[in-house]
């Protein structure tokens, strides 16, 4: 028997061959194949690093005790040390409060049990010891200061046991303030069109490098890929408060501010070498800020003689030791420079 070729008879019988399909071109090729290495590299370093959380029993709320009812919370977390401490979201891991059973199920299949060390809902932040012994893979926070705009960066869940759950984006805009639904005011955060999916709340965002340079923590609802994360530099400082005091106690002047750089023009006539500074977007009714007649548009340069560059500066400097003390505060107005005097809150625990 003898075969013909499907393209010879087509063109016996006067019929066209099937279309080819078009080549990718190599430089394409290539610069899609780097693209996928640098994730895949990404997920192999950080994901083990990742885990899941389920929170149970415990009541949070004088509602909850009226009514009987135990809350609990699911999401994501990851590990920032080896000995077992967990960074997650607050409305995960504190949302239970006193009495919570919190189970933590690792990448590798382990089902381990958690207490929780700190909560902090200014920052939407909680932290996590292992009650267990273990020795555990982790991914330690990175400087979120270097990120910029346009970076690609990588979202990674464990939502609900499904291991390494994966989204890719880029850092959409740096600095921002977002105001949580209990009228929380969660400063430096990162906005990311990378998609975050029920459960991956508290799981890390993470540079093409590897560094985990933000903590998932919420998306606009509504809003068509528009995400959030509580950027590195601001976790890092958290952690450390909740590991020594187990609790965040800071000052508030009263204040959305948002990163911005400074022109070299306006930086000139300041007399700055600073390239960034915060801006003042809002400013809340019968706060140190208003008293003091801090501006929406006034540029934060400096407190107490410190440079604020960026939104997670400004985090820091407001510690517990600058409550009902005066602070001195470098604004510009325009092209006018000032100093104002006003004297920080405690920022009083969201509801």
């Amino acid at each position: 028997m003898t075969i013909i070729p499907l393209a010879s008879t087509l063109r016996d019988r006067g019929a066209a061959a099937p279309p080819r399909l078009p080549e990718v071109p190599s430089e394409d090729e290539a610069l899609l194949d780097a693209y996928s290495r640098a994730v895949i590299d990404v997920v192999d370093r950080v994901g083990p690093a990742v885990v899941a959380i389920a929170v149970r029993g415990g009541q949070s709320s004088s509602s909850s005790e009226q009514h009987g009812r135990e809350r609990g919370g699911a999401g994501s977390g990851v590990i920032v040390a080896p000995d077992g401490l967990i960074l997650t979201n607050s409305h995960v891991a504190g949302a239970a409060g006193g009495g919570a059973r919190i189970n933590v199920a690792t990448a590798d299949g382990q089902d381990l049990r958690a207490r929780l060390v700190g909560d902090d809902p200014d920052t939407d932040l909680a932290l996590l010891r292992v009650d267990e012994a273990v020795t555990l893979p982790s991914a330690p926070l990175g400087d979120s200061k270097r990120l910029k705009r346009g970076q690609l960066v990588i979202a990674i869940g464990n939502p609900l046991g499904f291991e390494s759950t994966v989204t890719t984006g880029v850092v959409s805009a740096l600095g921002r303030s977002l105001r949580s639904r209990n009228g929380r005011l969660i400063d430096d955060v990162i906005q990311t069109d990378a998609a975050l999916n029920p459960g991956n709340s508290g799981g890390p965002l993470v540079s093409s490098h590897g560094e985990v340079v933000g903590i998932n923590t919420a998306v606009i609802m509504g809003a068509q890929g528009i995400c959030f994360a509580v950027a590195a530099n601001t976790a890092n400082f958290v952690l450390g408060e909740l590991v020594r005091h187990g609790r965040v106690r800071r000052a508030f002047i009263g204040i959305a501010a948002q990163q911005i750089a400074l022109p070299r023009r306006l930086r000139h006539a300041a007399g700055l070498t600073q390239e960034r500074a915060i801006m003042a977007a809002t400013i809340e009714p019968d706060s140190a800020a208003a008293r003091a007649d801090l501006r929406a548009g006034d540029i934060v340069i400096a407190l107490d003689g410190e440079p604020l560059t960026g939104a997670d500066d400004l985090v820091r400097a407001l510690t517990g030791d600058k409550i009902g003390r005066s602070v001195a505060l470098d604004v510009l107005r325009g092209t006018e420079r000032l100093t104002l005097s006003l004297t920080p809150q405690e920022r009083r625990k969201a509801a």
